[in-house]
């Protein structure tokens, strides 16, 4: 049976040595999910809240303890006999239970916990790998991955305000072709790097982190690993961008305060993103 017998939560560390809240659910013929939930150097001013406990005498303010209590003593009571093959049922008992918007009340990291994790539970009660239950017999074309190699903003401490540069093997006809050309287009990134004397140590999430004279040469230096590579960027390689640009946002200004590179408004961003659209192979802006 699918149905939910226990919903137990713990405070555990992420990759960055970070609280971060785990959970596990049982059900009762036996199958169990567990699911930890990841979070970002940088969040976005309109992204869900991760409750956080604030005690700055335990883990800096970051822990978890409070979240983790909310799945303990106010999730698991709710979801105990519903069935986790409902997944609409057991996200909807979740964000009536919070209430607000933004799951600012019980936690979007102690919510997304429960719902991966009766996922996984249901997915193992029915015998299937996780992107066979939620995909269906059709789950079987994997996207095309966007592989971030070159950090700044909140991810690196260098000059470079934009936070993720990514290459997109958009010319690849299978996954592993895809990350073939991702992980040689990072290491002829090492080389350009190297060869005009910068920095190849690397940022928060494994991207290279030197200091550049702009945010542009960040992407000038990313087409030169492509083509270093031996790959026709535009055709065989894509470049993807995430400039979390809510984080340099202030008082109606964007400041590149890391580049030293002045003040802009919103306008003027638009006019910058639609000249580098102009001018490189660019298909995602996050």
């Amino acid at each position: 049976m699918s149905t939910i017998i226990s919903v137990h939560a713990r405070e555990i560390l992420d990759s960055r040595g970070n609280p971060t809240i785990e959970a596990d659910v049982t059900l009762a013929s036996g199958a169990a999910g567990r699911a930890a939930v990841p979070s970002g150097a940088s969040t976005g001013e309109h992204e869900a809240v991760e409750l956080r406990d604030g005690d700055h005498k335990r883990f800096l303010g970051k822990g978890v303890l409070e979240a983790v209590k909310n799945v303990n003593e106010v999730i698991g009571p709710r979801l105990e006999g519903m069935s986790a093959e409902e997944q609409i049922a057991v996200d909807y008992a979740m964000l009536d239970l919070d209430g607000t918007p933004n799951k600012s009340h019980l936690g979007a990291n102690a919510i997304l916990s429960v719902s991966m994790a009766a996922a996984r539970a249901a997915a193992q009660d029915a015998g299937l790998p996780l992107y066979r239950y939620l995909g269906g017999p059709v789950a079987n074309v994997l996207p095309v991955p966007m592989m971030n190699i070159l950090n700044g903003g909140a991810h690196a401490a260098n000059n470079v305000d934009f936070q993720e540069f990514m290459v997109v093997p958009i010319g690849a006809e299978s996954f592993p072709e895809g990350l073939r050309v991702g992980v040689e287009v990072f290491h002829a990134l090492k080389k350009v790097l190297a060869k005009r004397n910068l920095s190849t140590a690397v940022g928060d999430e494994g991207g290279f982190a030197p200091n550049l004279p702009s945010d542009e040469a960040a992407l000038e230096a990313v087409m030169a690993a492509i083509e270093a590579a031996g790959l026709e960027p535009g055709k065989d390689v894509a470049i993807a961008l995430d400039p979390a640009a809510s984080e340099f946002y202030q008082e109606g200004k964007y400041v590149f305060k890391k580049s030293g590179a002045g003040t802009k408004t919103p306008e003027e961003m638009v006019a910058l993103y639609k000249s580098w659209i102009d001018r490189y192979p660019i298909v995602s802006i996050e």
